[in-house]
């Protein structure tokens, strides 16, 4: 079995994000840490909570940084909702959360396994940022870090140059990117296109019949209309499973090469944008591997396969 820890700010994507990777056959969840962005952290603590309920699942939900490392936080609710769950307001989850220490749980996890455990990023990069503080040999320990973050030389979706995840903390998405960690970035335009799901494949979707696969749709209905709405895309945009998908199947990802990348963090205009050295003009060593390019049906029918 895959190891897996996943680092969220649970909302409706991530939601189904997590879903994914609990359904997958050959991965172990072992932990999901959580942090502020798409919805303050308490609440991402509770939409993490009921996804493993859904799943059918006891995995540990551990809270971490409440807020960015030095910026006011700017939550997502345009988008996702007041609950980050498409205004579905679930019943809270059951299960409590299993402590207030993501940061210190993440290191505890990475150190006792070098080099066995996958780390999945789906939301701003502050809970690994102060992990790197603490411990920078985190780097090394971590297996794989797939980050759903950025917008690789196209537009953003926050500001006209930034994908929110990287924004809301760039000092964060700085740290983490040039902290030497084995990094392959699913940027926000890669759910874009035909990636997104169609009218016709939702209806198919909520045919499965399953719980998971209602869920799914239903905590997404805020997310498919600002899709619609706000970035003009024909059909519902899903980033964070997207990017999961990259992770559980090889196949997903069909271009891919590696760059320097940095992250802009004071420019007014440019505050979160992740600069990719496409030509090499900066002569600068290789940090990140950059997804370009994803084989639209095979992302689809890894989600399908874990909402049948």
């Amino acid at each position: 079995m895959r190891r897996f820890i996943i680092d969220t700010d649970t909302a409706s994507d991530d939601a189904v994000a997590i879903l994914m990777a609990l359904q997958w056959p050959d991965v172990h969840v072992e932990a999901i840490t959580v942090v502020a962005g798409n919805v303050p952290l308490e609440q991402g603590g509770i939409n993490a909570r009921y996804a493993v309920e859904v799943c059918g699942k006891e995995t540990p939900v551990y809270l971490g940084a409440a807020r960015p490392l030095l910026r006011e936080p700017v939550h997502a609710h345009f988008f996702h909702g007041e609950d980050g769950m498409g205004n579905m307001h679930y019943p809270p989850p059951k299960r409590p959360v299993a402590g207030e220490d993501a940061v210190l749980e993440l290191i505890r996890r990475f150190g006792e396994a070098p080099g066995e455990i996958e780390l999945v990023t789906l939301g701003p990069l502050t809970n690994i940022a102060l992990a790197l503080r603490l411990e920078p040999r985190l780097a090394g320990w971590v297996k794989h870090c797939t980050i759903m973050g950025g917008a690789a030389n196209t537009v953003g979706n926050i500001t006209p140059a930034a994908e929110y995840n990287i924004w809301f903390d760039p000092e964060a998405a700085k740290i983490v990117f040039h902290s030497g960690m084995k990094i392959t970035m699913a940027g926000w335009e890669l759910c874009r296109g035909e990636a997104n799901l169609t009218d016709e494949e939702i209806a198919m979707i909520y045919g499965f019949g399953t719980v998971r696969a209602k869920f799914a749709m239903d905590c997404n209905k805020s997310a498919l209309k600002a899709s619609r709405e706000w970035l003009h895309d024909p059909g519902l945009g899903l980033c964070d499973p997207t990017a999961m998908a990259m992770a559980l199947n090889p196949h997903v990802c069909i271009r891919k090469g590696a760059y320097f990348v940095d992250v802009a963090t004071q420019e007014e205009q440019t505050r979160g944008m992740t600069v990719v050295d496409s030509l090499g003009v900066t002569n600068q060593p290789p940090n990140i591997e950059v997804c370009w390019e994803i084989n639209a049906r095979a992302w689809k029918e890894t989600l399908y396969q874990t909402l049948r």
